[in-house]
């Protein structure tokens, strides 16, 4: 018998996709909904993490809903999140894998570092699942910078992702603690960015000298030393953050490369928070957000 293969499975039992439309516990919701499942079979398809709702497994039944979110009862388990040294898996199906990329984990391999990255990690991860699976790469993250961030599992998702991504993606929002009392409570920044022969990158006025990019960002706390800011991205341009943090005199804490003059918690001071994109396959969107780090809050 011919073996299947990541890119040529054996069909699966269609997800089955409820809209909420009143507030109500989810135990009275599947019941409504799945009339073949008495409450115990609920009970264990809530256990095995099955019952997905906007996105994340739930495995309490008396659940608040509220109307317009979204129920999916899939057949194959939601694995549980998974913590390696340097990133943790916060979401996984046949199609992407989400994570929590640590600060300090290369996001893929560089001439002098292959093995401790997060591409080399979840590709073990995939291959204990199946010697044939692969992952993929779709965007990635400075190594000091954390957040989460995703990879395809297939061709065809790391393709749609790509090619559809200024669409697809609906929320990149960044948290930033940058140097001094940032004076503009919300402010957009525009500049043209280009990067230098020793992968520096500088910002100029000049249309002729860069690609434009666009940070948005919003003041959350601030002190006389510092400012917590929320930073969204219109453009998506290498080091932009750190680079516009630094045209506005205001660079990222623990950022020498752009102007830092100080590291006071020993790690850059930016994470990617929130990360919200319609997926390749089911054309549904998700959202997912990390907790703010411990080591910003304990500057504020």
């Amino acid at each position: 018998m011919r073996k299947a293969s990541p890119n040529n499975r054996v069909p699966r039992k269609p997800n089955a996709v409820f809209k909420v439309k009143e507030k109500g516990e989810l135990m009275t919701f599947l019941i409504a909904n799945l009339p073949g499942k008495n409450r115990n079979n609920i009970k264990t398809l809530l256990r095995d993490r099955h019952i997905v709702i906007d996105g994340k497994a739930e495995t309490k039944f008396n659940h608040p809903l509220e109307p317009g979110q979204q129920v999916e009862v899939r057949w194959s388990r939601v694995p549980e999140a998974k913590i390696y040294r340097g990133i943790s898996i916060v979401f996984e199906d046949d199609d992407i894998i989400v994570i929590d990329k640590h600060s300090g984990t290369l996001s893929v391999a560089t001439a002098t570092e292959k093995r401790e990255t997060a591409y080399s990690m979840l590709s073990t991860h995939v291959k204990i699942q199946h010697a044939d699976n692969k992952v993929f790469v779709i965007h990635r993250l400075d190594k000091d910078t954390s957040g989460l961030m995703m990879y395809a599992k297939n061709v065809i998702a790391q393709r749609t992702l790509q090619e559809s991504w200024n669409t697809a993606v609906k929320e990149r929002t960044y948290l930033a603690v940058v140097e001094g009392s940032v004076e503009k409570d919300k402010d957009t920044i525009k500049s043209y960015l280009k990067e230098t022969s020793a992968l520096t990158v500088f910002s100029s006025q000049n249309p002729a000298h860069g690609v434009l990019s666009i940070t948005h960002y919003e003041v959350m706390k601030k002190t006389k030393d510092f400012s917590l800011l929320k930073v969204n991205l219109e453009t998506g341009r290498k080091n932009q953050v750190r680079v516009h943090m630094k045209d506005i005199k205001h660079p990222v804490t623990g950022d020498k490369k752009y102007g830092a003059k100080d590291d006071p918690i020993g790690r850059l001071a930016l994470h990617a928070w929130v990360l919200s994109f319609v997926h390749p396959t089911t054309k549904k969107e998700m959202r997912f957000d990390t907790p703010i780090p411990r080591k910003f809050l304990r500057l504020f």
